[in-house]
C-alpha cells in the first residue's frame, strides 16, 4: 500500500485535478442525474441513525477475536487476534461513503446486492436497508467477523442478508455458478491487483447491462491503481466514475462513446 504522504499526495491532485461534483460542465445526462441524485443527495434516510449508533458501539468494543485474513490487508498485521475496536477503526468505511452506497442501491434499485468483504457489517447494513425486500449476498474470510456481523444484522432487524463464509478465490466462482445474474456489486474484499481481476472476470459473466460494481480503494497501492486501470479499459465497461476512494463501473449498451470520470467527492 502507499504511505500515508504518498496517499495524501495523490488525494491533493485528485481534488483538485477533477469535475467540482457540482455537474458543471458535465455533458453526459446520466452521470449528470448521478452528481445531482445520488451523489449530492443529503436527505437523512430511516436507516441511518441505527446503523451510526452501531458503528460507535462497534469503535468502543473491546473484544478479542480469532481472525483468519484473506485479503491484502493482513500484511499489516502480526496477530491473528485483534479487538473488535481495531478491526472497526482500520476496515469500516466511512460513514460518507457507506451511504453513498445506500444512496445508489436506493436509487438505481437492484434485484441483489452482492458485496464481497463483509468485515464487522456496516457497508453491508447500508446496502441491506436501502431495500429490505431485495436480498443482499456478503462474503467475509474470517469467521469469527462474519458471526459478528450476523449479530449485528440481527440488531438492526435485517432479514435480507445471507453470508457467505470463506476464501472468496473459492467462494466467488460457487456463487457465480450458481446465479442467475449479478445486479450491484460492492467490491472491498483483497486489495491487490491479480485477485482484483479475476473477481472482476468472474463477475462478468453475469452481469447485463444495468449492473453496476463498486471498486473500493482503487487508489490504495500501485497495484490498484493498475487493476482499476485495466478495468476501466475493459471493451464491457462504457462508462467509469473515479472518487478516489472508490471506482465505480457500469455497462449501458446506450453509452456509445466510453467515458471515464473523475469527480470531487
Amino acid at each position: 500500500m502507499y504511505s500515508s504522504v504518498k496517499l495524501g499526495i495523490k488525494f491533493i491532485r485528485y481534488w483538485f485535478s477533477a469535475e467540482n461534483g457540482k455537474g458543471h460542465g458535465v455533458h453526459s445526462p446520466f452521470v449528470f442525474d448521478f452528481i445531482s441524485k445520488v451523489l449530492n443527495d443529503e436527505g437523512e434516510y430511516y436507516c441511518y441513525n441505527s446503523i451510526e449508533q452501531l458503528r460507535e458501539d462497534l469503535l468502543k468494543n473491546t473484544t478479542l477475536l480469532e481472525l483468519e485474513d484473506f485479503g491484502a490487508g493482513s500484511r499489516m498485521h502480526a496477530s491473528y487476534k485483534r479487538r473488535i475496536n481495531e478491526i472497526a477503526l482500520s476496515s469500516l468505511k466511512p460513514r460518507k461513503f457507506a451511504r453513498l452506497l445506500f444512496r445508489m442501491v436506493n436509487y438505481y434499485q437492484p434485484d441483489s446486492v452482492l458485496e464481497l468483504g463483509t468485515s464487522l457489517g456496516i457497508t453491508t447494513a447500508y446496502l441491506a436497508s436501502a431495500d429490505e425486500q431485495k436480498p443482499v449476498t456478503t462474503m467475509e474470510g474470517a469467521k469469527a467477523v462474519a458471526a459478528l456481523a450476523g449479530n449485528n444484522f440481527k440488531r438492526l432487524g435485517l432479514k435480507n442478508v445471507s453470508i457467505i463464509e470463506g476464501n472468496f478465490d473459492y467462494r466467488l466462482p460457487q456463487f457465480i455458478k450458481t446465479a442467475a445474474k449479478v445486479d450491484f456489486v460492492y467490491v472491498d474484499g483483497n486489495h491487490r491487483k491479480e485477485p482484483t481481476l479475476k473477481y472482476f472476470e468472474l463477475l462478468l459473466e453475469k452481469i447485463h447491462d444495468n449492473s453496476i460494481i463498486v471498486f473500493d480503494d482503487v487508489h490504495w497501492s500501485s497495484e490498484m491503481e493498475a487493476a482499476w486501470d485495466l478495468i476501466k479499459a475493459h471493451s464491457r465497461v462504457t462508462l467509469s466514475i473515479d472518487l478516489f476512494f472508490v471506482g465505480i463501473v457500469f455497462f449501458r449498451p446506450e453509452q456509445k462513446i466510453k467515458q471515464d470520470f473523475v469527480i470531487r467527492f
